[in-house]
C-alpha cells in the first residue's frame, strides 16, 4: 500500500492558533507601548529637574550644582529623543546615541572638574571621545539603512530613475523661462 507523505508546512504553526505574524505584530505593539511610558517617566524626570533648577536659582547660586542639572536635563532630552527615532524607524540612532553619551561624559567632567579628575581617568575620558567622535563622523558619513531601503528621492545613495524625471524637469523650466523672456 502506497502511503503519502504530509507536506511539512513552512512554518510549525502555520494552520495553527499561533500565527508568527499576529504574534509579531503584537509584540512590537507591546515594544511601543513600553517605549511610549519611558518616554512619559522622561518627560516627567525633565519637568521634576526644571522644577529643581527652578529652585536652585532662588537660593544662593552653586554654579556646579546647577550647571550639572541643566546638562542632566539636555541628556534628558537626548534621551526623549532617542526614544521618538525608535518610535519612528523601529531601529536605534546610533548617532544620537553617540552624542547622549558624549553629553554625559562632558557632564561628569564639568561635575567633578577637570582639575580633580585624575590623569589616568583623564586619559581614559579622552580615548573614548576620540572614539565617540571618530563614530559620530561615520555615522553622519554613512546613509541610514532604511534610507537605502526605502530607495526614495531623499536617499542620494540609492535613488536611481530621477535623471528621466530631471530632464523633464529642466526642460519644463527653459520652456518656463523662454516664455518670460521679453521679446525685444
Amino acid at each position: 500500500m502506497y502511503m503519502q507523505k504530509r507536506q511539512k508546512s513552512r512554518f510549525l504553526f502555520s494552520d495553527r492558533w499561533l500565527d508568527r505574524q499576529s504574534i509579531v505584530r503584537n509584540m512590537e505593539a507591546f515594544q511601543d507601548l513600553i517605549v511610549i511610558v519611558l518616554c512619559l517617566g522622561l518627560f516627567a524626570v525633565m519637568l521634576i529637574q526644571l522644577w529643581g533648577i527652578a529652585i536652585a536659582l532662588t537660593q544662593p547660586l552653586d554654579y556646579k550644582h546647577v550647571t550639572a542639572k541643566i546638562l542632566f536635563v539636555l541628556i534628558l532630552v537626548e534621551l526623549f529623543r532617542l526614544l521618538m527615532v525608535y518610535l519612528q524607524e523601529h531601529s536605534i540612532s546610533v548617532g544620537v546615541a553617540v552624542e547622549v553619551t558624549i553629553v554625559s561624559l562632558l557632564r561628569e567632567v564639568v561635575v567633578h572638574g577637570a582639575l580633580e579628575i585624575s590623569w589616568v581617568n583623564t586619559l581614559a575620558i579622552c580615548g573614548l571621545l576620540f572614539v565617540l567622535g571618530g563614530l559620530l563622523v561615520v555615522c553622519a558619513k554613512t546613509p541610514h539603512m532604511d534610507c537605502m531601503s526605502a530607495n526614495t528621492k531623499f536617499c542620494p545613495v540609492v535613488y536611481r530613475g530621477g535623471k528621466e524625471r530631471q530632464n523633464e524637469l529642466e526642460l519644463q523650466y527653459s520652456r518656463q523661462c523662454d516664455e518670460n523672456q521679453p521679446l525685444g
